[in-house]
């Protein structure tokens, strides 16, 4: 019954965090919208919810069950080193493979054809978090496989990390306008949303930056980590000839089979 409350207590307590962050990228808007917003939540929505129905189908219960083993045979980097130690270790090196991870997908061609939907989207805010491929989903599973199973984390770290992922996308999607001061200060430990939106960037010397989503720790070991330019700069989405077409759900959906676009990934040959 505690464990049933609990349960239900944290729920709402993240969607309340949810809802809140919500109002507040509207009260507090770091950059103006460029798209009629109600068709951009429904087909954003839409994306997200076959996303998380494949999660739920075919990621979610491998790695769960790889959390399982690892608590069982205590194997992995958490029990290498043990107690609270091990978790964080843990959680640090999920967050950093997804940092590599990030990087693949705008460098390997394959890939950046289905995480290229993402980017599509000519407006930045939660919603985004939640726009991606489907299939995207899939092609990342041996990826999250590898990743649970190296960190040893086991079902409770496991949740603890993927509170905090969740948490940072729809945090540094956001169009929240925080004091420049305070989105500085933040930006020394997680991902804020002035970093991300310059991730966002039409432009690829901006784009290839600030690939973390989660502790800015990464962009600053590897260099990637950028502050310089105004949100006001930013163009929003894809600078190719598809991205308008691409911008609706159907040829966003289509957009990674097209035979003869986006052959390449951004700054590849």
């Amino acid at each position: 019954m505690a464990s049933r409350l609990s349960k239900i207590t944290g729920i709402a307590v993240a969607g309340a965090a949810v809802g809140a962050l919500l109002l507040a990228e509207r009260a507090r808007p770091l950059r103006q919208r460029t798209r009629k917003e109600l068709p951009r939540l429904a087909r954003n929505a839409a994306m997200g919810a076959a996303c998380q129905a494949v999660i739920m189908a075919s990621e979610a219960p491998i790695t769960e069950a790889i959390a399982q083993e690892n608590r069982r045979q205590r194997r992995g980097l958490q029990h290498l080193i043990g107690g609270w130690p091990g978790r964080f270790a843990a959680v640090l090196l999920m967050d950093y493979t997804y940092y590599l991870w990030h990087v693949a997908t705008h460098k390997v061609p394959f890939l950046w054809r289905f995480h290229r939907v993402h980017h599509v989207d000519p407006d930045l805010d939660m919603s985004t978090a939640v726009r991606f491929h489907a299939i995207d989903m899939l092609v990342s599973t041996p990826m999250r496989m590898l990743q649970v199973r190296l960190s040893g984390a086991d079902p409770a770290t496991h949740n603890i990390w993927r509170g905090f992922f969740l948490g940072s996308v729809l945090f540094h999607h956001s169009n929240l306008r925080l004091p420049k001061g305070v989105d500085e200060a933040l930006s020394t430990v997680i991902t804020t949303p002035r970093m991300h939106g310059i991730h966002h960037s039409q432009k690829l010397d901006e784009m290839d930056s600030n690939w973390t989503s989660g502790f800015s720790l990464w962009d600053r070991l590897h260099g990637t980590f950028r502050a310089d330019v105004r949100q006001e700069a930013i163009v929003i989405g894809v600078d190719d000839p598809a991205a308008t077409r691409d911008i609706a759900l159907l040829p966003a959906l289509e957009a990674p089979f097209a035979p003869n676009n986006y052959r390449h990934a951004p700054g590849t040959s």
